[in-house]
């Protein structure tokens, strides 16, 4: 069993104690929340690793103090253990856990995991692929920066960028970008799924091609079928 096959066993056994936790957060100095449920899935994924794969570095949003890497850490695991968390504490079902796995700078697997909805997608996955003409925009964007999107489009804002990433991979969205900028474990999980399957990826307006991101940057993106 591969590793991102583990962690969505272990969310999907837990998930009923993940839901009870949704009512229980706290507001970060940003303003946003964080929900215990958002811990009990990190310590989940920090437990599975310290037991099985204690030679790998977690990057992990909820555990910025670690955010640091090296060259001497070869073996990396990247983690947003709840992303969409406002969705999350309001009762929304599109919320999303992201991993993904680097060994020595190269891309190993990734996983994008829609839990209350009952999807997942994983490195190496078949699945369905639609055709659409809806873009898919961050919720970051304010007010006045949606007004200036181009006209004849469907666009869409989801407040959760696995769920959006998981649409554009599969086709439901033509297009998922952020022109704000978002951070590693928002991102790099969508973007190696996205070129694994065929998908044309920009991060910084130039191509991407699987590179470890740093996890003390924002990365502006798009995703975009071909």
């Amino acid at each position: 069993m591969s590793i991102c096959e583990k962690i969505e066993e272990i969310i999907m056994l837990n998930l009923s104690e993940i839901l009870a936790l949704r009512d229980e957060k706290i507001t970060k100095a940003d303003g946003s929340y964080v929900s215990k449920g958002d811990f009990f899935c990190e310590n989940l994924v920090k437990d599975y690793i310290k037991s099985n794969l204690p030679d790998f570095f977690l990057v992990s949003e909820e555990s910025p103090e670690m955010n640091v890497l090296n060259s001497k850490q070869k073996k990396v695991i990247i983690l947003d253990p709840i992303d969409g968390t406002e969705n999350f504490v309001s009762g929304l079902k599109e919320w999303g856990v992201a991993l993904c796995v680097y060994i020595d700078g190269k891309h190993q697997e990734s996983l994008l995991l829609l839990p209350e909805l009952g999807c997942s997608l994983k490195s190496g996955d078949n699945f369905k692929k639609f055709e659409s003409r809806i873009c898919g925009i961050s919720s970051s964007l304010t007010k006045e920066e949606i007004l200036q999107l181009a006209s004849g489009f469907e666009y869409r804002i989801i407040g959760c960028c696995v769920y959006n990433m998981y649409n554009v991979i599969t086709g439901a969205f033509y297009s998922f970008e952020n022109p704000k900028g978002a951070k590693v474990w928002d991102i790099i999980p969508g973007l190696n799924l996205a070129i694994e399957n065929g998908l044309s990826v920009t991060v910084n307006n130039k191509e991407y091609h699987g590179e470890l991101l740093e996890p003390d940057q924002k990365y502006i993106f798009k995703i975009q079928n071909r």
